[in-house]
C-alpha cells in the first residue's frame, strides 16, 4: 500500500485518553479518500495501553492501525523516533496521545509543505487559538525554556515543544536516524538538526487545548531538558555533516 500519511502517537499510560483519540482520528479520516497509517508506540506502559483495541478496518477504510510496544519505558523521544523510522508515509506527523492540537489542524501543516516547506511545526504562539490554558506557572516555564533554546541553539522558533509536527519523508529519513535524545528534550534536537541540514521549517499557529494528565514533571524534567539542550550544543560537532544528511534525502 502506498501510504500518503503516517501518524505517530507516543503513548505512556494513556489507556484512559487514547481510545477517544483513536476514535477522533477514525472519524476524521472516515470520509477522506487517502491512505493513512496510524502507529501507536506504547512506551512500556503499566496500565494496559498496549492491549487497547485498535479501531476496526471499517471505521475508516483508508486507514491502517498498528501498535508498537517498547519492552520498557524509554521516553517520548525514543518512541517518536521508533515510530518515525518504521513509518511508510510520504508525510509523517507526530502528535500527542491526547490530541491537544486537534487533527482538524493538520491541513494547516500540509499546506506549508505544499508551498515548499520540508517540516511544519505546530505552535501555541497565538493566544486566541488556545482553548484551554496550562497553569500560569507552566506557561511561564515554557516561555523561559523556549527563550533558552533560541539563545543556546540559535533556533528562531517561538514554540519548539508543541507536540504536533509534520515532516516530509526526506527530512524524516535524514533527521531521525541522527536523533540521540530520548526523553523530553528531543524536540529542540530535531529542529537543530533540521536547520543544520538545510531543511525548510515553518512554524504554524494551531488551535491547542491543555488536557489534564500530562506526564511531564515540571521540576525534574525541566532540569533534564535544560541538560539536553546543553548536550546538543556541546556535541553539535558530532552530528553527521550536511553532506551525509543530503545523501539520506535521495
Amino acid at each position: 500500500m502506498n501510504v500518503e500519511l503516517s501518524i505517530i502517537i507516543p503513548a505512556y499510560n494513556e489507556a484512559g485518553r487514547l481510545p477517544a483519540t483513536l476514535a477522533a482520528l477514525a472519524g476524521y479520516f472516515a470520509t477522506k479518500p487517502r491512505r493513512v497509517e496510524v502507529i501507536v508506540v506504547d512506551d512500556g506502559s503499566s496500565d494496559g495501553t498496549g492491549e487497547l483495541a485498535l479501531p476496526a478496518p471499517e471505521a475508516a477504510p483508508g486507514v491502517s492501525w498498528r501498535m508498537l510496544r517498547n519492552p520498557e519505558n524509554r521516553g517520548k523521544g525514543y518512541s517518536v523516533r521508533r515510530g518515525m523510522l518504521e513509518a511508510q508515509g510520504q508525510r509523517l506527523l507526530f502528535t500527542d496521545a491526547d490530541l491537544s492540537a486537534p487533527i482538524e489542524e493538520l491541513p494547516k501543516l500540509e499546506a506549508a509543505l505544499e508551498l515548499g516547506a520540508d517540516i511544519a511545526i505546530g505552535s501555541r504562539s497565538r493566544q486566541e487559538l488556545i482553548k484551554a490554558h496550562q497553569s500560569r506557572f507552566r506557561e511561564n516555564a515554557g516561555r523561559v525554556f523556549n527563550r533558552m533554546v533560541r539563545l543556546i541553539l540559535g533556533l528562531p522558533f517561538v514554540d519548539t515543544q508543541c507536540g504536533f509536527k509534520l515532516f516530509s519523508r526526506a527530512s524524516a529519513q535524514a533527521i531521525f536516524p541522527q536523533q540521540r535524545i530520548e526523553r523530553w528534550g528531543f524536540d529542540p534536537e530535531l529542529l537543530f538538526l533540521a536547520r543544520r541540514y538545510g531543511f525548510r521549517v515553518q512554524e504554524i499557529p494551531v488551535v491547542w487545548a491543555h488536557a489534564a494528565g500530562a506526564k511531564i514533571r515540571l521540576g525534574r524534567d525541566s532540569v533534564r531538558m535544560f541538560a539536553d539542550v546543553l548536550a546538543i550544543r556541546r556535541h553539535a560537532h558530532a552530528y553527521p555533516a550536511r553532506a551525509a544528511a543530503a545523501a539520506a534525502r535521495r
